[in-house]
């Protein structure tokens, strides 16, 4: 078993944890690669330029020295340059901004800023570390700050637009529906804004990222009108391509290509300043890999039971819902007197739950939490010790991101990666060291998007009407967006032909940024909502029948009303778990490129897919055995996408018969070898991603295998990853 240097395994508790672990007779056999990073000390560094009285006094008595990344771009961010900060976990990201802005608001009292969270707990986290940095200032010199979310009540939100805090903090969804539509309302906040800070960054990518990219412009755009226009502040986690990431998002140039690209506020935007180097101090931090003997979630278990055994304080990850819960269920089963102290924790949860959940971990009273990447981003949880991620996260940015939860007050750590089947998870169990010097993936955003761009537009035509000089119009993508939308009645051009108007009052209703469709609740039979899942995912995962599970306990769905977005659940207590069976076939719409390797034509384009759950299985909870199959009348699903796809052609498909191979097979293979390889290439996760292998596809005349973006719209993936990355894949199918 391969072992790796930094410093020797520590006597403290989880240096006991990792050597019995090792020392195992069962499991240690099982243990692939272990590494010790050694502990750093921290690198600090002193302003360029002095802080002002006031808030050296508050570093001062607090005891607080800058870390040499912090105080890069603190300086930065003073001299109005927007800037990426792209630091691991625990690095004190919140004093980059805080600072700049508790400056601001002591030079300036009329000036506002706005901070973007993902997600509520990050904002309440923020908004409490704001509070408390200011607390030793006199109350008339203290900076006002508001949450401003989907459960600030309306007298409180009237209140915010009458009187704008110093700090808004807020979301994304608030931003585009609540905001931007209602600009005239926020007249002296926009025209104070000299900060937007984007937290989680990364999380900004996708058709997430794609629609944000527009909605940014379209703030650049409603700031501009009120002679505002603010510096930005992204944070995220260690991704290859920060600065392109973040110029897309704010409509600028990017550090990474064109650095003389145009803004969006009819002015050039300045490329963001990259910071990458952090001066933070960490603690010794073990990495193990352990490829299971058995399943990975009986070896997720076993390793949560010997930590809890010595009182560590434990994360299990899982890619799932469904063995998120599982997990907890078997790890509260087998966990004796430390099964009331172990919870799941995932999307789908409701606010109330999350934050109970949330508030348990600080405090102790919690010893472990079963999560999906629902508690990915920052969430501050405690003084975790171990994470436990069960299968391989998709992405080495990812499995950095779930193991920085850990160790987070430079205590002692251990990152354990239990092994799955899939591809990716098999090939670095057995090859660690390409893990450790691969560099992270880069985070794709497409702001040119068509679909995206149309709808945005409509939505901007309504905040304020547009006209020629709008940037926008002065892209080809904008121009054929605008000839649609005026095509379809959604745009209205005035009398002298100078400006466009929405038709619509308000078309940002319309507009999902997640582009999944509505969400949709889940009750039970007794009225109470329990949860809520994505409307594109309902049909699969909660259609009539199917088994879902909450918090350890299970319901069957009894029914799905789409046009309410309602699901109906009853609790019971089956010995069988269900899964989804389907349909999927696909028509090429639209070829925007090609390439030839070898025998094989690789294209990429617009394509149109349809899905149909035709049915689900009952299969045995011990076993997996298949029970029945239950046949559905469910809706076809069909959505539009961005794609590539490769064309067998017939020498090929003989080849492989005249050698008694599987022709269907060796396809199918190729389908998923291609998408198991792209969370290689682009910031994705191998679910992002859809895959048809069709043995004579109608358009072609051939045999073809599509791999396609897997939500409505597109996101850009299969773009990024056209070109040299399909070589590989073609190598590796040959």
């Amino acid at each position: 078993m391969p072992e790796e240097g930094g410093a020797p395994p520590s006597q403290g508790r989880v240096g006991e944890y990792i050597a019995a672990l090792l020392a195992s007779p069962r499991l240690g056999r099982q243990v692939t690669y272990h590494r010790v990073e050694a502990a750093c000390d921290a690198d600090y560094a002193e302003n360029r330029r002095p802080w002002p009285a006031a808030v050296a006094r508050l570093l001062g008595e607090r005891g607080i020295r800058l870390y040499a990344h912090q105080a890069l771009a603190t300086d930065h961010i003073r001299a109005g340059h927007s800037v990426v900060v792209a630091t691991p976990t625990a690095s004190g990201k919140s004093l980059i901004y805080n600072l700049p802005v508790l400056e601001r608001h002591l030079l300036d009292p009329d000036a506002r800023a706005l901070y973007l969270f993902p997600l509520k707990a990050l904002a309440q986290d923020q908004l409490a570390a704001l509070n408390g940095l200011a607390a030793a200032w006199p109350e008339d010199a203290r900076p006002t700050a508001a949450l401003y979310d989907g459960d600030t009540s309306d007298h409180f939100r009237r209140k915010i637009r009458r009187d704008p805090p110093t700090v808004l903090i807020s979301n994304p969804e608030m931003l585009h529906l609540a905001m931007l539509p209602h600009h005239e309302q926020w007249a002296v906040f926009f025209a104070g804004l000299t900060h937007v800070v984007v937290d989680e960054a990364h999380t900004y990518r996708g058709v997430f990222g794609s629609h944000m990219a527009q909605v940014f412009r379209r703030l650049n755009r409603v700031a501009a009108r009120y002679g505002a226009r603010p510096t930005y502040v992204f944070c995220t986690a260690t991704v290859g391509n920060p600065g392109e990431l973040a110029a897309g998002l704010m409509g600028g140039a990017s550090p990474e290509r064109d650095a003389g690209a145009p803004g969006d506020a009819g002015t050039p935007v300045e490329a963001p300043v990259v910071i990458t180097q952090s001066g933070a101090p960490r603690g010794p931090r073990h990495f193990v890999f352990l490829d299971p003997e058995q399943s990975p979630s009986t070896a997720a278990i076993d390793l949560l039971k010997a930590a809890l055994a010595r009182n560590l304080r434990t994360i299990v990850y899982c890619r799932s819902r469904r063995m998120t819960e599982l997990v907890s269920l078997w790890a509260g089963s087998q966990a004796g007197a430390y099964k009331d102290r172990i919870s799941s924790y995932r999307a789908g949860f409701l606010p109330e739950e999350r934050r109970d959940i949330e508030a348990r971990m600080a405090s102790g009273e919690l010893l472990a939490v079963v999560s999906t990447s629902a508690l990915e981003l920052g969430i501050d949880i405690g003084g975790l010790d171990v994470c436990i991620l069960v299968g391989y996260p998709g992405t080495v940015m990812q499995t950095l991101q779930r193991g920085g939860r850990v160790g987070r007050a430079q205590q002692e750590s251990a990152v354990i990666l239990v092994a799955g089947e899939d591809a990716l998870d098999q090939y670095f169990v057995r090859n660690p060291e390409d893990f450790f010097n691969r560099p992270p993936e880069r985070a794709v955003v497409n702001p040119d998007n068509e679909v995206i761009v149309a709808r945005h537009l409509e939505c901007a035509a309504a905040e304020i009407p547009l006209t020629a000089a709008d940037p926008w119009l002065n892209q080809p993508g904008g121009l054929r967006a605008l000839a649609a939308l005026r095509d379809a009645g959604l745009l209205l051009q005035s009398a002298d032909g100078g400006q466009w108007l929405a038709a619509r009052k308000r078309p940002q209703r319309h507009v999902d940024l997640r582009g999944a469709g509505q969400s949709m609740v889940i009750e039970d039979t007794g009225g109470a909502v329990i949860g809520t899942v994505d409307g594109f995912r309902a049909w699969r995962e909660t259609h009539p029948g199917a088994v879902y599970l909450h918090r350890g306990r299970s319901y069957v769905v009894k029914e799905l009303d789409a046009g309410r977005g309602r699901i109906l659940v009853e609790p019971a207590r089956p010995s069988w778990f269900t899964r989804s069976r389907g349909q999927k076939s696909t028509d090429i719409l639209e070829e925007t490129g090609r390439r030839a390797f070898g025998r094989c034509l690789v294209c990429r384009g617009r394509l149109r897919i349809t899905e149909r759950i035709t049915g689900y299985e009952k299969r045995a909870a011990n076993g997996n055995r298949l029970l029945t199959v239950v046949p559905l009348d469910v809706p076809p699903q069909v959505f539009e996408t961005e794609g590539f796809w490769y064309v067998i052609p017939e020498p090929v498909r003989t080849s492989l018969e005249a050698r008694f191979l599987h022709f269907m097979g060796s396809i199918h293979a190729l389908e998923h070898a291609a998408i198991g390889l792209l969370p290689l290439l682009v910031m994705a996760d191998r679910n992002d991603f859809g895959g048809i292998s069709i043995p004579l596809h109608p358009q072609l005349g051939h045999a073809a295998v599509f791999i396609y973006d897997g939500l409505p719209g597109g996101a850009g993936l299969t773009r990024e990853a056209f070109g040299d990355a399909l070589r590989s894949f073609i190598l590796t199918s040959a």
